[in-house]
């Protein structure tokens, strides 16, 4: 009976389909596709979008989330929710030469949520969010469809028809399915693009909703259009591309609901024809509505600019090389060869990357560079679509291919660089939106190859063969963004000339302790970009550890030389210059990273121990005190602290200090220990045998806590645990400096005792 039922619910879509077929042309006629009831489109697209994805749930923070969401305060409760209409994506203010200008206080607002809710740092919520986004947008995209190629009418009860129910279900899979939209999904700071696409879409379906007859007889709802800016404005807040729904809106409205044809009207704006009243400017309250746009986006534009300030973002050469080439002409061809590279990951997906900038894709110099023929290509079909667009007979035909076309470029305009300068080459998360009229090109294609098709069924097939190699692709790159390792090692085969690939690999190893194959990729890292100072940065690191302090200090003085604010590498120079006892250079690199840096506790935390070698007891604890006050839970420089007051016998300030990290580091072993030694020499022996025995809990295979612990029972007389605790000691490192001799003393004593009692 459910079966009958919903084969009659189709029947009467498909009788629908017919009667409005007689009066406008339709896509169904010609697409050989499925024609299901609405809600069975939009489950079995909820479905296979879900499929798609759902591999990526429970992967890791990779690449920018940490940035973005690990390191980003704004995310933290002690952070008031005010600050994040201040801050940029990244939680530094707008107002800093170093902010990146991306504002959008509305997606951190949903990381915070999803912090808060998760009690941590936890990836799993924050992924299952961005699935189910994904998968409501492409729910979304059924209706948004329907409209786009079936046109916008309303029965007399007021339901939004679906005219073209085959179509829109291909192209809603299409989307859905998707393998460039892994990066928006399965990385978690593309969140924000997720976010801009579902206001960005409830708004063109709230305008939509503005030109349903009402019961007084209005042929459009201020009230709606109105919503539909609200909406256009919060999908800005969510990512800077969503304000671009409203003009998209304003050329729905002139194609679709007053059938303006566009070169028509140009021809006669241009002979300033009386005839152009009637041409559908005014009709139907179109200036109105497109005035109520404008202004609206005026108004948005303007107060993000009054809280970003006048500032542009800044970006680096190897960020967006072509950006800063100094020819018009190299800028003008390495943008379009761009914009053909970014077509091309729409139509074959193969070839994805997390980076696409430092030498991934190098610069065209010259008319001779073979690449000129992708640029040739893409204009080729543009402009072939674009004349088709504007100068066909078919006014239907003209109405699908300038949406499509609309689709694909209005939201790419703020990441062309034909406004200002983006920070990246090719981003795939910025195609998100654009795919929209690729998928609408893709569909009203098909139409037209099926229309001249003997067998369809041959070409429904391949179309679902294309949705099935899709869905398995999506499959296979979710599962590399669930690691940054799995990541960063198939970028190596996409972009090989990529220094940031190399410089994430060699990270990436590094930080897992594998030093000997991260210096290979650092290495390779700096030879592909000269220039790359956080590469030679991390590669002096690791040297430097290695004792060869010598190359160490060139690559450090090389990064110094280049980005002379490099704060890291002057407090990464000054250490090895202090290994080198270089001490006089060594403070003076200290103080320029602390110039460039005032608020930098492991610089004045290595200044410390600069001075401690220099016996500058005070510079020392002053140094010391400043990294505490800078980053009250610095453990090392607390211990620091307190050693050296031990050390030079001020066991009341050491004490003093022991308690006071305690206080603000409870559960820190490291400092119960310290405190504990100076309790001993302070005679306090049972406090200080409680601390011992709490550092000795949290760290019970420290042999130099037991081997002190042992030393304070010797001192308090209780000899037989200072044995058992010697021998512990001795057993967790047979070496252990002074353990052995205290033990033997200790063994002679107790034998002295037995002599004596027998």
């Amino acid at each position: 009976q459910i079966f009958n039922q919903h084969n009659a619910e189709a029947l009467n879509l498909e009788q629908t389909f017919h009667r409005m077929a007689q009066t406008e042309p339709n896509l169904d006629h010609d697409v050989s596709w499925f024609l299901l009831p609405s809600y069975w489109a939009k489950m079995v697209v909820a479905l296979i979008s879900f499929l798609c994805f759902a591999n990526s749930y429970d992967g890791d923070f990779v690449f920018d989330d940490s940035e973005a969401i690990i390191n980003n305060k704004d995310l933290r409760a002690e952070t008031p929710l005010g600050d994040l209409w201040y801050h940029d994506f990244w939680g530094s203010k707008l107002s800093s030469n170093t902010s990146h200008k991306s504002y959008r206080p509305l997606t951190v607002l949903t990381f915070r949520i999803n912090y808060l809710f998760a009690g941590g740092f936890y990836p799993v919520g924050f992924h299952v969010i961005n699935i189910i986004l994904h998968c409501t947008i492409s729910v979304l995209m059924v209706d948004v469809f329907s409209i786009l190629l079936g046109g916008l009418q309303f029965s007399n009860k007021g339901r939004r028809l679906n005219l073209a129910p085959k179509s829109s279900l291909l192209a809603a899979l299409l989307f859905a399915v998707h393998p460039v939209h892994t990066e928006c999904v399965a990385g978690i700071v593309g969140r924000a693009d997720l976010l801009c696409a579902l206001f960005f879409l409830l708004s063109f379906l709230g305008y939509c909703k503005a030109f349903r007859e009402n019961k007084e007889g209005h042929t459009f709802s201020i009230f709606w259009v109105l919503v539909s800016v609200i909406l256009g404005a919060i999908a800005m807040l969510c990512k800077e591309q969503g304000i671009t729904i409203l003009g998209l809106n304003a050329v729905f409205d002139a194609l679709v609901i007053n059938k303006i044809n566009i070169l028509e009207f140009i021809q006669k704006l241009l002979r300033k024809d009386k005839t152009l009243e009637n041409a559908g400017l005014l009709r139907k309250g179109l200036l109105f509505r497109i005035t109520l746009l404008m202004s609206g986006g005026a108004s948005i534009l303007y107060i993000r600019w009054r809280i970003m300030g006048t500032g542009p973002p800044a970006f680096t050469e190897v960020d967006n090389p072509a950006s800063f080439a100094d020819s018009l002409f190299v800028r003008a061809i390495n943008y379009n060869y761009y914009y053909s590279l970014n077509a091309w990951l729409l139509l074959c997906p193969w070839w994805l990357c997390f980076d696409w900038s430092m030498g991934c894709i190098p610069l065209i110099k010259s008319v001779s560079d073979w690449r000129i023929i992708a640029l040739a290509a893409l204009w080729f079909c543009l402009i072939g679509l674009i004349c088709q667009a504007l100068c066909s007979e078919d006014s239907y035909k003209r109405r699908i291919l300038t949406l499509g076309l609309g689709f694909l470029i209005i939201p790419f305009l703020p990441a062309s660089n034909l406004f200002f300068r983006v920070g990246f080459v090719i981003a795939e998360r910025v195609i998100y939106l654009p795919s929209i009229g690729y998928c609408i090109l893709f569909t009203y294609g098909f139409s037209l190859l099926s229309k001249q098709a003997k067998k369809k069924r041959i070409l429904a097939v391949a179309v679902l063969g294309i949705l099935l190699i899709n869905v398995m692709r999506c499959a296979l790159r979710s599962s590399q963004w669930r690691s940054e390792e799995q990541l960063f090692r198939s970028a190596l085969s996409v972009c090989p000339l990529n220094a940031k690939v190399h410089y994430n690999v060699g990270k990436n190893l590094a930080d897992k302790g594998n030093q000997s194959a991260a210096i290979k990729y650092y290495r390779e890292a700096v030879r592909l970009n000269p220039k790359y100072v956080h590469a030679m940065n991390n590669l002096g690191n690791i040297l430097k550890e290695r004792n060869e302090l010598h190359e160490a200090e060139e690559l450090l003085s090389l990064a110094v030389q280049i980005q002379p604010d490099f704060a890291a590498a002057w407090m990464n120079l000054g250490i090895v210059q202090n290994s080198l006892r270089r001490f006089e250079e060594a403070e003076q690199s200290y103080w320029t990273a602390i110039k460039h840096r005032r608020k930098y506790p492991d610089c004045y935390y290595n200044l410390g121990r600069l001075y401690a070698d220099l016996n500058r007891h005070i510079d020392a604890l002053n140094a010391w005190r400043n990294a505490t006050v800078l980053k009250p839970e610095h453990s090392l420089a607390w211990n620091n602290m307190i050693i050296l007051l031990d050390n030079t016998g001020n066991l009341a300030q050491a004490e003093a200090v022991g308690r006071e990290a305690l206080e603000l580091i409870p559960n820190d072993h490291s400092l119960m220990f310290s405190l504990a030694n100076v309790l001993g020499k302070s005679q306090k022996y049972k406090e200080s045998e409680a601390l011992f025995l709490k550092a000795i809990k949290a760290n019970p295979n420290a042999a130099s806590y037991h081997g002190n612990l042992a030393v304070l029972y010797h001192r308090w007389g209780n000899l037989d645990l200072a044995k058992k605790h010697y021998e512990v000691s001795l057993k967790l490192d047979p070496m252990a400096p002074g353990t052995k001799e205290n033990y033997n003393l200790l063994r002679r004593k107790l034998e002295q005792l037995q002599k004596k009692g027998g």
